[in-house]
């Protein structure tokens, strides 16, 4: 079974390479892709988050890298023939925001949500936190 992990991984976190680490050991592949998010300014442009997704994927054989930045989830799960999301929630505002797509992606479409716990040890990590800490503290990513 071939499962989508979609996010803008603007940039890409620990806790995203946790999730994808899990969730190849659950799929038979995983495609992670980046999608445009219209919330967010991307601090990285799409190629750069592309090749830090890849060098993250290096030792995951059945994990591919693609981008999705015009049109819908459910589009590009169409096109490419994948009927489950994969998503990974820190804690229940994450899940309260993630409901409503997952609701609205399996009407659409029929796509179905996978919801992977994050690891406790990085549940605090967001792509949002790092990018605020990288620009005030000049961590690096």
């Amino acid at each position: 079974m071939r499962a989508l992990f979609p996010g803008s991984f603007d940039p890409v976190t620990q806790g995203h390479q946790d999730v994808l680490r899990r969730a190849a050991r659950l799929f038979d592949e995983v495609v992670v892709c980046v999608m445009s998010n219209a919330n967010k300014t991307g601090r990285f442009s799409v190629p750069e988050r592309l090749d830090r997704l890849r060098a993250a994927a290096t030792d995951l054989s059945n994990v591919t890298v693609d981008s999705h930045t015009g049109g819908l989830l459910v589009d590009y799960c169409d096109r490419v023939g994948i009927d489950v999301v994969i998503r990974g929630v820190r804690g229940v505002p994450d899940l309260d925001h993630e409901m409503p797509m997952a609701r609205m992606n399996h009407e659409l479409a029929g796509v179905e949500t996978f919801f992977i716990a994050a690891d406790p040890a990085l549940a605090h990590i967001s792509s949002t936190l790092v990018t605020t800490m990288s620009q005030q503290h000049r961590v690096p990513d």
